[in-house]
């Protein structure tokens, strides 16, 4: 016997009597040596993968044990392509030239011309609802997200969190071997989880991305931005020639740049969600101009000019009927000289928006087009995840907050200010009427799911290891359920049962691809509902039936009732814009497609239907959770930047105050406190040694109170009170005090304040103001100079 033999004879005896002298009683197994492991083979059903263990001889030393294996990586299956998904926000059917609209977009002109357009591609009216169904594959009720975050009301389908038991698709690719990346806009998050504090689960970097860059909000200032890598706070931006779009497209390439550096081999699934062409529309100057004087056919000619341009390139069949303006926006030939000079210049800045961001996503294509693999590269460009927005109101705005707020700007409040629009000052946002005109051929815009011009959104899709010849149209009705399932289905990867412990809801969507190769394979998808504030659509089989609860452009909805409400019909086999009403030809048909949506509805969790507006945005009204909870005091130890106003105190329709301990020289200047920014809220700080406090209504009104005269240097207690004078009304206004070491040194009224929403994007911050600012009395970040040492806000209701 050798010297090895033995002591492996020694070790088997050793490990014998251990388990002979077990309590347990178990028995240790010798087991069978393995192979490092091998790549996915269609994945498995349940994720994650388990751990793999050594699985040879251990001996007493290295000497005598089998040699040592690492654990592998899980990768992809062999052949599984690239995947970049390209989301834009707030895009109309006629909007880009890729589908006959009037804003270029050469950049998807050219991926159209070597891939496929779809034109039957459906969204579900909303931003929010869109991207969970989108990631997750399953319906956005189901997804828990059956309306945007901010208007949460905490039913199963309407807890803006999306569930565990419906994984993300990017989730399922990171566990079967991908790298995957968010880099964009994030509206998934609950706005209660988006502070420092977390939780993350519901964050990118929780939902299955290994990297994330981008904004925690439904919008944001184009030009300065809070945002965050991975769940790091970088802050906004200071460069004077800074734009969101161009930002996202450089981390994106960057991103991809690394990957084929380090890692060539490994597949990657890149999802980039631009902010735009979302509100505000801002882009810069000289792109803004050129488009001068280019929209003044006005928005009845511009819908009629894109429908010819869309039959001419095949985009909706040569029988399509245009649909009429709705009788409550005005004919563009009956607007004043001052509404026509302002939408136009609002036109103007949209477009200019609309190309910038066409081509920022281009040179991201050009990137991924120059790659050794590109020909093994999935793209998936969806153009919109909602058609276009009327959240302008009848005459536009200079803030889309406003909106929000219930109040809609008229000519006269912005026409002075029409050379600021598409500025860094403004969150503006164009009329309804330039909205629906976007939306050509289809009736109505974003929010209403009942008829296309809500959910009809181009979908541009190329791979050329798989696709047919480039150029061509498919009209295969899809949804963006459909998007998750066609993802896995291209990587070879099954659709699990379990992930992380969580047994899955099934995913709900069907892939496509066979589409992508045969112009006429069967159609994928045969019943959909859709359903947002109560707009309600069913689709099954060619046939669609539709509910319209409320015009879009309604900020206030009042009293209004489901069971009463007017039901259309169309079919869109021989009626491609929905112009033809069949409702009083064929009830019967009407009826069991109204019977089926009511059963749907119930079936994926899209009841109780709720048709309320602005005052959903209150935490308070609906009783949202927030990390502000019960507490009426809060005391911040110094500076403090970048908490959301979803976590903050919530100063809207009461009385507070805001005291600080400071110490200072003289003519200091700095931010004490504020929350909001130029879209609404208000500021407490230091100009030249004067202490001076400001309120911001919703860019309407500004209304400021300061002290007689400056702080001398030293160490002071400052205050900025306000006395609520509006009772149980929302939005009242009250009186503004402000203090020095307990003596009054100046008061002004307040006549209105901001009701339900301060901003979708800007935050509270103590030393600095890391956003925009709620006056342009100062600059950002108002650095404060000198020593803060303690902020305290006390409510009082």
């Amino acid at each position: 016997m050798t010297g090895r033999q033995q002591r492996r004879l020694c070790a088997a005896a050793f490990m014998a009597s251990v388990v002979l002298a077990s309590a347990t009683g178990g028995r240790v197994g010798v087991l069978a040596q393995e192979a490092p492991q091998s790549p996915a083979r269609g994945g498995q059903a349940v994720l994650p993968y388990a751990e793999k263990k050594f699985g040879g001889d251990v001996g007493t030393t290295f000497q005598d044990a089998d040699p040592a294996q690492f654990p592998q990586p899980v990768r992809a299956p062999e052949g599984a392509p690239n995947v970049l998904l390209v989301l834009l926000d707030d895009v109309g059917f006629g909007q880009f030239g890729v589908t006959g609209g009037g804003v270029p977009s050469p950049a998807m002109d050219a991926l159209a011309a070597e891939g496929l357009t779809f034109t039957r591609f459906h969204t579900t009216a909303l931003c929010s609802p869109t991207r969970a169904a989108l990631l997750t594959g399953r319906n956005h009720n189901v997804a828990g997200t059956g309306v945007i975050t901010e208007l949460a009301t905490g039913y199963d389908g309407y807890t803006g969190v999306i569930p565990k038991d419906t994984a993300t698709v990017s989730e399922i690719l990171r566990q079967n071997g991908y790298a995957t990346a968010w880099i964009g806009k994030n509206h998934n998050t609950p706005i209660y989880e988006t502070s420092a504090a977390g939780p993350f689960d519901h964050w990118p970097n929780g939902l299955g991305f290994d990297y994330f860059y981008g904004f925690m909000a439904g919008d944001t200032n184009q030009l300065r931005p809070y945002l965050f890598e991975n769940q790091t706070p970088i802050g906004t931006p200071t460069a004077a020639d800074y734009y969101l779009s161009v930002d996202l497209a450089d981390r994106t390439i960057d991103w991809l740049k690394t990957l084929e550096a380090i890692q060539p081999a490994k597949p990657w699934f890149a999802y980039l969600a631009p902010a735009a062409t979302h509100a505000p529309h801002q882009a810069p100057r000289e792109l803004i101009e050129k488009y001068a004087g280019k929209f003044a056919m006005g928005w009845d000619a511009y819908r009629e000019q894109t429908f010819e341009r869309q039959k001419a390139q095949g985009i909706i069949p040569a029988d399509t009927e245009l649909t009429p303006r709705p009788a409550s926006l005005p004919a563009w030939d009956s607007l004043d000289a001052d509404q026509k000079r302002l939408y136009e210049r609002m036109m103007e800045v949209f477009a200019a928006f609309g190309e910038q961001v066409d081509h920022e996503v281009g040179r991201v294509l050009d990137y991924v087009g120059s790659l050794p693999d590109a020909d093994n590269t999935l793209i998936i460009y969806i153009v919109g995840d909602n058609g276009a927005s009327a959240e302008g109101g009848f005459d536009g705005t200079l803030n889309e907050n406003a909106f929000f707020n219930a109040y809609l700007m008229k000519t006269g409040e912005m026409i002075d200010r029409i050379d600021e629009i598409g500025t860094e000052m403004h969150f503006n946002h164009f009329p309804a009427g330039w909205a629906w005109a976007m939306d050509t051929p289809f009736q109505w815009t974003k929010q209403v799911a009942s008829h296309l011009g809500g959910v009809r959104n181009p979908m541009v899709v190329r791979w050329p290891a798989k696709q047919g010849p480039g150029g061509e149209t498919r009209t295969q009705f899809l949804h963006v359920i459909d998007i998750a399932p066609t993802i896995l289905d291209a990587a070879g990867i099954a659709q699990p049962r379990s992930v992380n412990g969580t047994t899955q809801v099934p995913i709900q969507g069907r892939s496509f691809l066979p589409t992508l190769a045969d112009p006429e394979a069967p159609e994928v998808r045969t019943s959909q509902y859709f359903e947002m504030f109560a707009n309600r659509g069913m689709y099954q089989g060619g046939w669609w039936a539709a509910s319209l609860s409320f015009e879009p452009w309604q900020p206030e909805r009042g009293e209004w009732d489901p069971f009463t409400a007017k039901w259309e019909l169309y079919n869109l086999e021989e009626d491609f814009s929905q112009a033809r009403d069949l409702a009083g030809e064929n009830p019967g048909k009407l009826e069991q497609l109204k019977a089926l949506w009511w059963a749907q509805a119930a079936a994926n969790k899209a009841l109780p239907l709720d048709w309320r507006g602005a005052e959903r945005f209150s935490a308070e009204f609906t009783g949202k959770p927030n990390l502000a909870g019960d507490r009426t005091s809060f005391t911040y130890a110094g500076p403090l930047a970048g908490l959301p106003e979803s976590s903050a105190p919530d100063l809207k329709n009461k009385s507070f105050s805001v005291s600080a301990r400071l110490d200072i020289g003289e003519g200091a200047n700095g931010m004490i406190f504020t929350q909001g920014g130029n879209t609404g809220g208000w500021a407490f700080y230091l100009r030249d040694g004067l202490l001076k406090a400001a309120h911001n209504f919703i860019d309407v009104e500004l209304y400021t109170v300061e002290a007689g005269a400056p702080l001398a240097a030293g160490t002071h207690e400052v205050a900025m009170t306000f006395a609520y004078a509006g009772g149980e009304e929302m939005g009242g206004g009250g009186t503004l005090t402000l203090s020095v070491d307990g003596q009054e040194v100046g008061r002004g009224e307040i006549g209105r304040t901001t009701p339900f929403k301060y901003s979708l994007s800007e935050n509270q911050d103590i030393g600095s103001d890391t956003g925009t600012p709620v006056t342009y009395d100062y600059r950002t970040p108002l650095t404060f100079e000198g020593r803060l040492e303690e902020v305290v806000v006390d409510l009082r209701p």
